[in-house]
């Protein structure tokens, strides 16, 4: 399985919710990717600005499906637009 931990910053208070509706979108698209095991969006209770996207994968090829997903394709990269964006991976 993989995990990934998407840390999203938001840097000015206008981006916030159209960060929030792209992730939303993202979400629910992505649940029904195969091989996906879970997939959340998270907002910080002490930062407004901070926000994750915490997802498991089945496998690398679940996960590789995934990132060239239509849905993916054009999130994404709107995403990276409103906010500044980490990632973490783990393989269990």
């Amino acid at each position: 399985m993989i995990q990934l931990n998407c840390s999203l910053i938001v840097e000015t208070s206008e981006n916030v919710k159209p960060l929030m509706e792209q992730a939303i979108e993202l979400v629910a698209f992505s649940l029904h990717d195969k091989g996906c095991i879970s997939y959340d969006f998270y907002q910080s209770l002490t930062n407004d600005d901070r926000f994750m996207i915490l997802e498991t994968w089945e496998s690398e090829e679940a996960l590789k499906a995934h990132s060239e997903s239509d849905h993916f394709k054009r999130i994404v990269p709107r995403l990276k637009e409103l906010a500044t964006m980490t990632l973490e991976r783990f393989d269990f």
